[in-house]
């Protein structure tokens, strides 16, 4: 079961990621609405401080391709994108792409599943992160394919394990779930107790 930890924002939350040794680690960019958006100079710092087999993903939303160009020169190992992801950018993008979707564009999702550019899948919830959860039903049946599917929004270490045996998905992928009491920055003790409950449910099944 892969894990995802989302938002980063500083370089000491790269330990906490490191420690636990997780599989990806994302980056808010190019998204002032979001309190977790940061600079590429600023996700290269962060990313210098991660453990090298920690896959690094650049969050985005309806990128431009001179926003996909300077994500792939700043090393980021993967581009997940939400909202719009347009033919030019699709076609110019040297990275593999993670299609994001929500609960109100889910309808697509077929579409992009015959699609050979797309590496994988995000399954959030109405606002991405929100911390709010949605309808898991809502969710269609994975296919056992080569592409990666991670289950997101408001995910958290008393719930994770409930999301892994209700939608059986690769991986999940939390934010707001592992953050302090106050909405800022990420919180040690609850991404350990995230990954034990991620790693309790993954070995149960």
């Amino acid at each position: 079961m892969k894990i995802k930890i989302c938002g980063l924002t500083s370089p000491k939350e790269a330990q906490y990621l490191n420690t636990h040794q997780v599989d990806f680690a994302g980056f808010v960019l190019f998204f002032p609405k979001s309190k977790r958006n940061i600079t590429i100079s600023q996700a290269k710092e962060i990313m210098e401080q991660l453990h090298p087999d920690i896959q690094t993903v650049a969050v985005v939303v309806s990128p431009t391709t001179e926003q996909i160009t300077q994500i792939a020169q700043a090393g980021f190992s993967y581009v997940q994108i939400h909202g719009t992801l347009s033919p030019e950018v699709e076609e110019n993008c040297p990275l593999p792409i993670l299609k994001a979707f929500n609960v109100s564009d889910l309808d697509e999702f077929q579409t992009w599943l015959q699609n050979p550019t797309i590496a994988g899948f995000v399954f959030d919830a109405q606002e991405p992160g929100s911390g709010k959860t949605f309808d898991w039903n809502l969710v269609p049946h994975l296919p056992k394919t080569d592409k990666i599917f991670l289950l997101a929004g408001g995910l958290h270490p008393n719930n994770v394990a409930k999301a892994i045996t209700a939608i059986q998905p690769d991986g999940v992928d939390v934010s707001s779930g592992v953050e302090n009491e106050n909405g800022t920055g990420k919180n040690p003790d609850k991404i350990q107790a995230f990954v034990s409950a991620v790693r309790t449910a993954s070995h149960a099944k």
